[in-house]
């Protein structure tokens, strides 16, 4: 465990751990239905993948890929202008390009809230969540305008230092919800510490890394790194991936919103922050080494890329596997002890077990597929895009569909006997891929 994954993976367990206290907040200052609202408010904010698209990554990627070819002294780097000059295209699209979409971002996600929780809300109870709406809109929009940054910051193999501040970006965020919703800000909180966040990234940014951001910024640029011709003849199909995501896995509580009300879409809600954030501690081990990655495959020393990755796999894979058990443990034993805080019973805001176990299943499986499509776009290539259409069209029609005739345990049940299957898949585009790509390769 190096520096870096040792802050991400930090950052990691303070949100599993985080997440649990967020429970036990929730539970006690959110009504069920407010509850429906605020984990369907995260469900509907992740269409701004329509806008980001996977650009972040392909940042990451790019950047690795041309600083590989340089060397840091002090505040700027040294070497070919090429690669130079090719670096600093990149900062400049990335600022300009993202400091556009967030103004669409922000409407976007202001007309299709208000459309969304105007036509499904059914229910008499009166929900403060208007202004939330707004302000967690407005801390969206911002983040969007900083991601990019973060991303080429990464991308310079500052993956530590990346970690580091998202750690701390982490603890203030976390209580910030906490004092929110003690203080009765209730839906407020999102839509606050989103901001706060956001200004906490902007300052670490300006502090630690701004001189050598703005000499790579004002560098002269003699070739750019085009995006016509080498950026979107990747991204587009990696953005068709990202889309597909977004109904892989954000579709849940807005369906059970819409077809069983707030309650049960607060109950999914709830179950997925637990399994999410698993995810995103386990993922940690393979998300911290995609520089590296990069890094070895424009040098071509497949030797050693294929070594990491498969040390950074089985341990991450781990990870997953004995955090995942651990969440079932923990969930049931508080479903089983009918644990209650103020009257309201602990185990009730979750899915059922099997309903829960079913999703568990598929999000460790999710890891797997997710780290073996790392290894592959670390190439700047996209084998799995039909991988993930089919598996975005399965996934929506058996929401869908056996969502309405058997409910949350049709939704999840579905949804895990095909991640089963599409696991097997991408392991099957994997393993050919890696022959294709480095045959006749040390």
């Amino acid at each position: 465990m190096d520096g870096a994954i040792l802050f991400t993976s930090s950052s990691r367990l303070i949100q599993v751990i985080g997440g649990i206290v967020s429970i036990l907040m929730i539970a006690m200052f959110l009504t069920d239905v407010e509850q429906g609202f605020y984990y369907t408010f995260s469900s509907i904010l992740a269409i701004q993948v329509f806008f980001e698209l996977g650009l972040n990554g392909i940042i990451i990627q790019y950047v690795a890929h041309e600083v590989s070819h340089l060397t840091q002294d002090g505040e700027q780097y040294e070497g070919s202008e090429k690669h130079l000059s090719r670096m600093a295209s990149l900062l400049r699209f990335a600022v300009k390009w993202y400091s556009v979409l967030a103004i669409f971002v922000f409407f976007l996600l202001l007309i299709v809230g208000f459309v969304f929780f105007n036509h499904f809300y059914k229910s008499d109870l009166y929900v403060d969540w208007h202004s939330p709406w707004i302000v967690l809109s407005l801390g969206t929009a911002l983040n969007f305008v900083v991601s990019p940054i973060i991303a080429f910051i990464e991308g310079l193999g500052k993956v530590k230092e990346t970690a580091k501040i998202r750690l701390i970006q982490q603890l203030i965020v976390m209580a910030v919800i906490y004092l929110g919703l003690a203080s009765g800000l209730k839906l407020y909180v999102g839509g606050i510490s989103s901001i706060l966040g956001v200004l906490v990234l902007f300052f670490y940014i300006y502090k630690k890394f701004f001189p050598l951001l703005r000499n790579i910024y004002y560098q002269e640029i003699n070739e750019r790194v085009s995006y016509r011709m080498e950026i979107f003849s990747f991204q587009w199909k990696i953005a068709l991936s990202w889309v597909g995501g977004y109904f892989i896995s954000q579709l849940f509580n807005p369906v059970l919103f819409a077809t069983e009300g707030a309650v049960v879409a607060g109950q999914m809600g709830m179950s997925l922050s637990i399994i999410n954030a698993i995810l995103a501690l386990s993922f940690a081990w393979m998300s911290t080494k995609i520089p590296i990655f990069s890094g070895y495959i424009a040098q071509r020393d497949f030797l050693n890329l294929d070594r990491l990755f498969n040390t950074t796999f089985w341990q991450s894979t781990y990870v997953n596997l004995l955090a995942t058990m651990g969440a079932l443990i923990m969930i049931y034993g508080l479903q089983q002890s009918e644990l209650t805080i103020q009257g309201k019973n602990i185990g009730h805001k979750f899915l059922s077990f099997y309903p829960l176990l079913f999703m568990m299943i598929s999000f460790s499986m999710n890891h797997i597929i997710g780290s073996l499509a790392v290894y592959l776009r670390c190439h700047k290539k996209e084998p799995m895009l039909i991988h993930s259409l089919v598996f975005a069209a399965l996934s929506f029609f058996s929401t869908i569909v056996l969502g309405s005739y058997y409910g949350v345990i049709g939704i999840t049940a579905g949804y895990c006997l095909i991640t089963l299957g599409m696991a097997l898949w991408a392991n099957n585009i994997f393993l050919n891929m890696k022959k294709k790509w480095h045959k006749n390769e040390i």
